[in-house]
């Protein structure tokens, strides 16, 4: 939050609009909820015959990242402060987190959210809590990151 700016706040307030959009075309045209991990897992293990839907909002995602960031003026290099190690625990425990919760942080959190989903009420809830934490423990306690 060091470099907050007025652009900066309009991207984020495009960036939303787009995100929230999305979700919406999504499930007025398929039905379907945009969650990422419900997306990417019916590719891996497919569940009849629309992996081509899931391939194309997935090619979408990754597509429009790389165009923004070409068209972009904000510096959006990123930076992976931590060993490669931990990165991999990292992203295993939130594949982990998805699984047992039903969901990703996108599926409860935006859709479910706007659908006014008690469980994803309380999913988001405790996403943000063990997240909060986990910051904590990592930076504070641990001093790891």
């Amino acid at each position: 939050m060091e470099n907050f700016t007025p652009l900066t706040a309009l991207t984020a307030l495009i960036g939303g609009l787009l995100i929230g959009g999305s979700a919406t075309l999504i499930l007025w045209a398929n039905g379907r909820i945009a969650g990422i991990s419900g997306i990417l897992s019916g590719i891996i293990i497919p569940k009849g015959s629309d992996a081509i839907w899931r391939i194309l909002f997935l090619g979408g995602l990754l597509t429009g990242s790389f165009v923004a960031m070409s068209l972009s003026a904000i510096d959006t290099r990123i930076e992976i402060q931590t060993s490669p190690l931990l990165t991999i625990v990292a992203g295993l425990l939130v594949g982990f987190g998805t699984r047992l919760g039903s969901g990703c942080t996108s599926g409860h959190g935006i859709c479910g959210l706007a659908r006014f989903s008690r469980r994803s009420f309380t999913a988001t809830l405790l996403f943000m809590i063990t997240a909060i934490v986990t910051v904590y423990l990592t930076r504070h306690v641990f001093g790891v990151i």
